[in-house]
């Protein structure tokens, strides 16, 4: 079933790019306003062999790298601390509906003035997009744990905070985290571009120039680039992740027991005196 999957993706990817191929070629759109996906190799070996390719995608990495793990611990942090407190959430739940809506581009004049023209600067906006996905997610995963496993911790003397939260709302929260941080992994790219379009080295910067020249098939490649490194990513997280949850314990689901009624009262006695008359 596996096998027929990807046969069935690869098949639909070949599709999508031998329609883009014949729409660019049959000339109902020009080529340089929509190049075609064959121009996209040979721009790929003149960018490897001008040392651009590998240059623009270290210096975004770099970027894209510090900004992730920058948004995403302050906003699993963040997200932790309002779920656990209930007086800090509602203290903060008009900041938060205040600030959330305002697009991580919106912050490039702040991040200018504040950092400068600087890498900083781009991490900052990375940061700013990945953090509102960490913290959401984070808050109502630590909110959705069972109240159950609360008590019980409790009960076996593990109420204190640090306790309680090392050993029961963190794993028991972990999935939704982490399902928020592998959200975050594809935020982040998207928001390279904006980070860097304003003067910042790396691919969205490459992009800004390319488009400039009429190059498209060079701004392209590094839109099939920044996929790709999307994709390359997801998948490292995903396999990191059945490596660590192998053979984990699911802290979400507990079995259910089943209790039978007892008999009790004139109808229980009656029955048992009357199986002991049979006897």
């Amino acid at each position: 079933m596996m096998e027929r999957h990807l046969k069935l993706s690869a098949l639909g990817l070949l599709l999508f790019f031998a329609a883009w191929e014949t729409l660019a070629r049959s000339g109902i759109a020009h080529a340089l306003l929509v190049p075609p996906p064959s121009r996209v190799p040979e721009a790929l070996m003149t960018e490897i062999d001008a040392g651009i390719w590998f240059k623009m995608i270290g210096r975004s990495f770099v970027h894209y790298a510090f900004g992730l793990l920058a948004g995403s611990l302050l906003g699993i942090a963040m997200g932790t601390t309002a779920a656990i407190w209930p007086r800090l959430a509602a203290a903060t739940e008009w900041v938060v509906r205040l600030l959330r809506p305002i697009p991580a581009i919106a912050w490039i004049p702040f991040a200018i003035i504040w950092f400068g023209v600087t890498e900083t600067a781009a991490s900052f906006i990375i940061a700013i997009t990945v953090f509102w996905l960490n913290f959401f997610a984070s808050y109502a995963a630590v909110r959705s744990v069972d109240k159950d496993l609360l008590e019980m911790a409790r009960a076996f003397g593990q109420g204190d905070l640090w306790p309680r939260l090392a050993k029961v709302l963190l794993p028991a929260a972990s999935p939704g985290i982490l399902a928020g941080f592998r959200s975050g992994l594809g935020q982040g790219w998207m928001s390279v571009v904006a980070a860097e379009m304003f003067g910042i080295p790396g691919v969205g910067l490459r992009m800004m120039e390319a488009s400039g020249l009429l190059a498209t098939h060079v701004v392209v490649l590094y839109m099939l680039t920044i996929a790709a490194l999307y994709g390359l990513s997801d998948s490292c997280f995903v396999l990191l992740q059945k490596g660590c949850w192998h053979g984990s314990v699911d802290f979400t689901h507990r079995p259910r027991r089943r209790f039978r009624p007892r008999t009790r009262g004139r109808a229980g006695a009656g029955r048992h005196r009357f199986k002991g008359t049979e006897r």
